[in-house]
């Protein structure tokens, strides 16, 4: 068994398919995750999967990362990996060996505080300015601040209350508005924009998973579900929809792993751009589709808040936005690749 179908096998630990009884507990609630949950994915190597083994990390690629995060979104995980990894990773760089041991074993959760302003991948990290756009703010040990110094950027600690709202999904963005504390360490040139492209693929995967856990249980409901006398399924209609969205997720699966065998390889910063921003505004643009479709076919249970497809579409509804829009990817494509996606 290869790594990324050990990856796989090993989610079901924390993402059983077909069971969504934990994620319907903790929607609404602060933390809206399970802190045991996040020590589990420490004590399993998942926050520090792309650290180095050096830097106490599994040292394994963007391949398995997205195959992880695929799993993570068909299981609608509220716990935010993406985040937690994204911390790791600018910790590491640092050489902040303090306060990354304890995210990696799960024992912490420190957010990086990033963004400044809706709809962007621009980091400037502007003094005193409010970081916005916090998945799970609320169960934030503390916060990094990337803050522009001189020519580069420094990495800092900070504490403190995040003002929070509640998502379509059950969870909750922060904002945050905190003074810088101690001062962890430069970051090297050209790393945080890079690590934001790795949580943007990341994210396209999660999306990718979302589609893929909608399309699956509206296939069981077409083969389960009859009128007159036989299954939704054998009609011809709902066929030809469900074979395009089955072509939809195809295509999607077909650019995440491509852009992540393109960063794998060691892409330069454009091709590297453009090929996270294809991934992420086509998996954006699936999800969405996948799971409006899936609603509609189930018919009038699938708008009721009782019945599990409707959780697909509230959480690709957030996943879209998270780490740029559709529209912001595509501008970006565009601006390195070519006028189309």
């Amino acid at each position: 068994m290869n790594a990324i179908a050990m990856i796989r096998d090993s989610a079901g630990a924390v993402a059983p398919r077909g069971d969504l009884a934990r994620i319907r507990a903790l929607r609404f609630t602060r933390p809206g995750f399970d802190p045991a949950t996040w020590r589990q994915m420490g004590e399993m190597g998942w926050i520090g999967l792309r650290l180095p083994e050096e830097a106490g990390g599994a040292g394994l690629g963007l391949a398995e990362y997205v195959a992880l995060a695929e799993e993570m979104g068909r299981g609608l995980v509220p716990e935010p990996l993406v985040q937690g990894v994204l911390s790791a990773t600018l910790l590491a760089a640092c050489g902040a060996e303090t306060a990354l041991a304890p995210l990696l074993a799960g024992e912490t959760l420190p957010l990086t505080a990033w963004q400044e302003a809706p709809d962007t991948l621009a980091a400037p990290g502007t003094p005193g300015a409010a970081r916005l756009f916090l998945p799970m703010a609320a169960g934030a040990t503390g916060f990094l601040l990337p803050l522009r110094e001189a020519d580069g950027l420094a990495l800092f600690a900070a504490e403190g209350e995040p003002e929070t709202a509640e998502t379509q999904d059950g969870g909750h963005f922060g904002t945050l508005r905190a003074a810088p504390g101690a001062r962890l360490g430069s970051l090297p040139a050209g790393l945080l924009e890079a690590a934001l492209d790795e949580a943007a693929l990341a994210t396209a995967a999660m999306l990718l998973g979302v589609a893929e856990g909608a399309f699956a249980m509206t296939l069981d409901y077409l083969r389960t579900r009859r009128q007159f006398g036989k299954a939704i399924g054998s009609f011809q209609a709902l066929q030809h929809r469900a074979v395009d969205l089955k072509i939809q997720i195809a295509l999607t699966r077909a650019s995440v792993e491509a852009a992540a065998a393109s960063l794998d390889a060691g892409a330069a910063a454009a091709p590297r751009t453009a090929a996270t921003s294809r991934a992420k505004h086509r998996a954006a643009q699936a999800a969405l589709l996948v799971t409006r479709e899936a609603v509609q076919m189930h018919g009038a249970i699938g708008y009721t808040d009782e019945y599990d497809v409707g959780l697909y579409l509230r959480k690709a509804l957030v996943l879209a936005n998270l780490f740029g829009s559709p529209s912001l990817h595509r501008a970006r494509y565009a601006a390195c690749a070519g006028d189309e996606v």
